[in-house]
């Protein structure tokens, strides 16, 4: 199972991977030049992340939150498959008007429909499962805080879309009152939560 389970992590996280720095270098020569830009502080994320996940900070005893269950590990499968295809789907809708910064390009139009449709940010709807699914496979431990870290960021990060966006396009209102920003709700549940 363990070696399974590798193979899920190292295939769901390299095609993302491919997916983001080949269509970087692609948007690079011929994506839209930017038009606006908010500050971005994701390469701290990062380094935290690889911090938390190889090393030892604080001396913290991961075990008290370790989860070893066939079934724990078989939903994390599941989840990782689905949020990356989730989050692939989202990132090829967005096309040249993608980047990993907070930015709004010439050109730029307001993605909702396809992945937009359900959630208002999909790539990071897609990469909170991700992170879960993957935490799930590997037994949880010191990835519920990998986890903890990459929702605040990716929080953090919303908000700051949601302003840049909120000022480039006058309808943004309009659609963030009818699609939620990271958790799909379905319509029968309910009025989604707009914060």
């Amino acid at each position: 199972m363990h070696t399974l389970s590798s193979v899920l992590l190292t295939v769901c996280w390299g095609a993302v991977a491919v997916a983001w720095i080949a269509g970087a270098l692609y948007n690079a020569g011929r994506g839209p030049r930017v038009r606006q830009r908010s500050r971005d502080y994701s390469w701290l994320v990062a380094v935290a992340a690889v911090w938390l996940i190889h090393g030892d900070p604080a001396g913290i005893d991961w075990r008290s939150l370790t989860v070893s269950s066939p079934w724990t590990r078989a939903s994390g499968a599941a989840l990782l498959l689905s949020a990356t295809a989730f989050t692939l789907w989202a990132r090829m809708a967005l096309g040249t008007m993608w980047s990993s910064s907070v930015v709004a390009k010439a050109g730029h139009a307001l993605r909702t429909d396809g992945p937009y449709a359900v959630t208002r940010h999909p790539i990071y709807t897609g990469l909170v499962g991700m992170l879960l699914g993957t935490a799930l496979i590997s037994d949880v431990g010191r990835w519920a805080a990998v986890f903890a870290l990459g929702v605040i960021f990716l929080a953090w990060k919303a908000r700051a879309e949601e302003r840049l966006l909120s000022g480039v396009f006058p309808e943004y209102e309009r659609y963030r009152r009818r699609v939620p920003a990271l958790i799909p709700m379905p319509r029968w549940f309910g009025r989604p939560l707009h914060r």
